[in-house]
């Protein structure tokens, strides 16, 4: 599953240098800091409280929307674009199929449940969901990785960990685990995938 990321706000601030508003609004990613947007992810804040936050640096500095978001969820926020990667679905279902232990460590936001939960029976297919919000931690906070395999019986050297930020994957090494980076093109990551679980 791929959700949102910097682009999603950046592309809404043409005019202003997009490394300079990916900081402002979701903060520095190789970090778990008190950023608004860590805090978010970890539950501390609403997201309403997150974006009254961001608004206020963004207006310090004089940065204002061009573009309006294209569309909104029921807090009123811009929705992100969640949608599954089909060749990844096929990949954790060749996993569960050969019984092999998967589970999801997600940094997400409460509020944004209503968009991903629904994409698939993820209850089902997944042995544990470490959602950031829930349990109060965040990528890349070591212990939120030892949650994760504690809830799978694993330990670092049999784990695979596949993510989309460099940083988090970056954060699974150093703990000994095989982390994995999905590029765009998701292929080369599953193959590797397979390769270490022997699929």
């Amino acid at each position: 599953m791929r959700n949102g990321g910097p682009s999603d706000f950046t592309r809404r601030y043409p005019d202003h240098d997009p490394h300079v508003i990916a900081e402002i609004v979701m903060g520095p990613h190789h970090l778990d800091t008190d950023h608004q947007w860590h805090r978010v992810e970890r539950g501390e804040i609403t997201l309403a409280e997150c974006r009254a936050i961001t608004k206020e640096m963004l207006d310090a500095k004089g940065i204002v929307a061009t573009v309006p978001p294209e569309t909104t969820n029921t807090s009123g926020g811009p929705s992100f674009n969640f949608q599954l990667n089909d060749d990844m679905v096929s990949f954790i279902h060749d996993l569960k199929g050969a019984g092999i232990p998967i589970g999801i460590l997600t940094n997400n936001v409460r509020e944004f449940r209503e968009w991903w939960w629904p994409l698939m029976d993820f209850e089902s297919v997944f042995d544990t969901i470490v959602d950031s919000h829930e349990v109060g931690m965040r990528k890349p906070n070591p212990a939120i990785y030892h949650l994760t395999m504690e809830r799978i019986g694993a330990t670092p050297s049999r784990t695979a960990f596949l993510d989309d930020l460099e940083a988090n994957v970056n954060a699974a090494n150093a703990l000994g685990m095989h982390g994995i980076h999905v590029s765009g093109d998701s292929l080369q990551a599953i193959a590797t995938g397979r390769r270490l679980t022997g699929l």
